[in-house]
């Protein structure tokens, strides 16, 4: 059925449900799923102007449609039929000397689905298949008063009760329990899919961005989102320098005002719409729909996928990926280009190292251990010179034929491994904690553990990516582990 009759349906079906106007539910995103300069509908096919942290299903890639993402086979967020992705430009301090360094967030965005009907009980509609939309405004360096600028604000969390009021730019004091940035989408659609600037097939409603009626050009009336991702700026407290604030945006952002934010939708869109018609609760809960299935935050945690473009995006930086100079405006920013920046989308990393050859093992995957119920029990041993060779070497010589390292320091051997703690098939894992003993290489995390074990016949590691997606492996190649060097802090 085509996406104009879906919403026909709904329209007819649903007209007469009465949703209370605070009703909503709140959709954490534990895991990232990449960090990267990508971004499918601004730039698809091609390095994007800047980096982005991204979340949701793993069918992501440089060139996606809604078909891909329902090939995705695990998501970083929480609710299992919703494989949409949701991306925000990344966060860096911009120091005194010059350089850059990454800030960390808390996860991915939590999502806010609000069911926003406004003054006359609009009946609200899922997003249909092959539906994406932007907020906000990159090159903006100055409040405009417009919809859009008012779409975007700042928390500056202090839950001592100290911090400022919200604000639509950076405060200009630290944040001790984190800088929450936020984006409101708008909800109002005149039932294209999407548009050449990927914003004009959409509109706020009038009179709020978050509340209102829908104009005569945009009658149909969506589920409205809103994203927010909390940034640790507070371990930067006493790095503060000069008479203004000290974090920019990838784009190159001092002000706070070119914040955006960028959707693919991915649901289940019967599920959605659902959920937007019977779960009304006002706690925002997942639990109190009981439309939806949930996943653990170890699944959420371990959907990843690997970067695809040779730069290095997080640590120090001698300057932001891609062309973004610093530009503070008050006019608009412009694009630059020329500054040596990657323009070609590479090689999917790979985060195990290749034994086939070298020692006749294979990678598995990663899988999940516990402290208290290990998965492999044979010999055990914890070195701060370990490395994957080390490990297999120690378990090889013992006569075991499977080998697990973790938290970057840990070997452990055994003969089988239990369905329990088995990687997830085409899910990477968060195995990402470099080992002790060679920084270009991985040693699980906590509680992964990064699984290899002795060929049988074939000798082939395990295989990830979507065929179509840009972002995936071959299931076999020679890999230059030190390769992953470009990925540690500068010095």
């Amino acid at each position: 059925m085509h996406s104009n009759a879906i919403n026909n349906l709904a329209l007819g079906l649903f007209a007469s449900i009465v949703v209370p106007a605070s009703a909503f539910w709140r959709m954490p995103c534990p895991g990232v799923l990449v960090t990267e300069r990508a971004d499918p509908i601004i730039d698809p096919g091609v390095p994007s102007g800047h980096v982005h942290l991204i979340a949701g299903g793993n069918g992501f890639g440089f060139n996606m449609d809604y078909a891909q993402t329902q090939q995705s086979s695990c998501t970083s967020c929480q609710i299992t039929k919703d494989l949409s992705n949701y991306w925000v430009p990344s966060l860096y301090y911009a120091a005194e000397n010059g350089s850059f360094i990454s800030v960390e967030s808390s996860g991915g965005p939590t999502v806010y689905y609000e069911q926003r009907g406004g003054p006359n009980n609009d009946p609200l509609l899922a997003f249909p298949e092959d539906f994406r939309m932007v907020a906000g405004d990159p090159f903006a360096r100055s409040f405009t008063g417009n919809e859009t600028a008012q779409a975007i604000s700042y928390v500056c969390l202090d839950y001592s009760g100290g911090g400022p009021p919200q604000s639509n730019n950076f405060p200009t004091v630290n944040c001790p329990d984190g800088l929450r940035a936020q984006v409101y989408f708008p909800s109002c659609w005149n039932g294209s899919l999407d548009s050449a600037d990927h914003k004009s097939h959409m509109a706020y409603p009038i009179g709020a961005v978050d509340s209102g009626s829908c104009p005569p050009s945009h009658p149909k009336h969506l589920i409205s989102i809103f994203y927010e991702v909390i940034w640790n700026v507070d371990a930067f407290k006493d790095e503060w320098y000069g008479s203004g604030q000290p974090f920019v945006w990838s784009t190159g952002d001092p002000t706070g005002y070119g914040y955006h934010g960028d959707f693919v939708n991915g649901w289940d869109v019967p599920t959605l719409q659902q959920a937007v018609n019977q779960c009304t609760s006002d706690s925002g809960n997942l639990e109190d729909c009981p439309v939806f299935t949930l996943t653990s935050d170890n699944a959420a945690t371990g959907c990843i996928i690997p970067p695809s473009i040779n730069e290095q995006v997080s640590g120090v930086l001698t300057a932001l990926p891609g062309c973004n100079p610093i530009q503070s405006g008050p006019g608009e920013a412009v694009s630059k280009s020329g500054c040596g920046a990657p323009t070609t989308v590479g090689q999917a990393e790979t985060f195990f190292t290749d034994l086939t050859v070298t020692k006749g093992w294979e990678y598995l995957g990663c899988g999940t251990d516990s402290i208290s119920d290990r998965i492999l029990t044979g010999t055990s041993s914890s070195s701060d010179s370990m490395t994957v060779e080390t490990c297999v070497d120690t378990c090889s010589s013992a006569g075991y034929s499977i080998a697990g390292l973790e938290y970057s320091s840990q070997c452990y051997c055994g003969n089988s491994l239990p369905s329990s703690g088995a990687p997830t098939p085409g899910v990477y894992g968060n195995c990402m904690m470099k080992c002790s003993g060679d920084s270009g290489e991985y040693c699980g995390g906590a509680p992964f553990i990064s699984l290899y074990q002795k060929c049988g016949g074939t000798c082939q590691n395990v295989s990830y990516g979507l065929g179509s997606n840009s972002t995936s492996t071959p299931s076999k190649r020679s890999i230059n582990k030190h390769r992953h060097n470009r990925f540690n802090h500068a010095s």
